[in-house]
């Protein structure tokens, strides 16, 4: 099978059940017939259709009986090659809940702290005054 190339379009119109395309590594998969099979379910994949889905496959430590199954689906490359970079939508929400815990922590770092120091305090002044 010779390989084509992909329009970005052409990836985020092919992402439904009865046509699903998924980007790894700058190669388009048609995975339309896998989703069925998908040990992690098929929400795992529909979550990654019509992005790219290289983050999201290497996280999960995808086998080599895995990685043997992509040449079958290949459709073929992604127009712009490997360096189109497009943000899948679960790594660009990770993104987000990451960079909301960074803000609301460095406030956090320091009352916490502030708190506990002066509960000690607190609790030096009253265990030793009562004595």
């Amino acid at each position: 099978m010779s390989t084509k190339t992909i329009t970005l379009e052409e990836l985020r119109a092919n992402k439904s059940r009865d046509k699903f395309y998924i980007l790894i590594h700058g190669k388009v998969y048609d995975a339309t017939k896998f989703m069925d099979e998908h040990p992690g379910g098929d929400e795992v994949i529909l979550a990654e259709g019509g992005q790219d889905a290289t983050e999201a496959f290497e996280d999960v430590g995808h086998s080599d009986e895995a990685r043997a199954l992509l040449p079958a689906m290949l459709v073929g490359e992604i127009e712009g090659g490997a360096a189109t970079s497009l943000k899948s939508g679960a790594a660009a929400a990770q993104a987000n809940r990451v960079e909301g815990a960074v803000q609301q922590g460095s406030n956090f770092m320091y009352i916490l702290p502030l708190g506990l120091l002066g509960a000690y305090f607190a609790w030096r002044y009253y265990t030793t005054g009562s004595a």
